[in-house]
């Protein structure tokens, strides 16, 4: 049997019961890491004990929404919960994406709890350069 002297955490759980299981949640932030990676941009999400099909990625605009569920573990008539801490219910999180980048091609995998999102910088973004004509008056654009 495990033994924990947290009055706050007490206090939640105590709130959670009252309030039953599902009648009351809020969303949750998961944490995040983001970085440039060569040509792409890449978002990695921590949202462990999450099923693949209890995840929904968005976009709409520059809008990337991300939803997990946590659903709570079935249990049997003659288990009895000692500790409950790992938080159940609905984690979000919401990012603004830059104009930059690709969202038409955006892919998504799940593995060992991490979802990473990988997201193409836009071919107009990307560097380029630009010749000068001698005599001409123009300029060329290349790629």
């Amino acid at each position: 049997m495990l033994m924990r002297t947290d009055p706050f955490r007490e206090l939640d759980r105590l709130t959670q019961q009252l309030m039953g299981p599902g009648t009351w949640s809020k969303p949750s932030a998961m944490p995040m890491d983001a970085y440039r990676e060569g040509d792409q941009f890449v978002v990695a999400f921590d949202i462990p004990g999450v099923s693949a099909d209890a995840i929904d990625i968005d976009v709409e605009r520059n809008m990337l929404t991300v939803k997990a569920e946590r659903r709570p573990v079935a249990k049997a008539d003659d288990v009895q919960m000692e500790l409950s801490e790992r938080p159940l219910g609905v984690f979000s999180r919401q990012i603004v994406l830059a104009d930059t980048l690709d969202t038409e091609h955006i892919e998504a995998d799940y593995d060992a709890g991490v979802l990473t999102l990988r997201i193409p910088i836009a071919e107009r973004a990307k560097p380029r350069k630009i010749s000068i004509g001698v005599g001409s008056g123009h300029k060329e654009i290349s790629g």
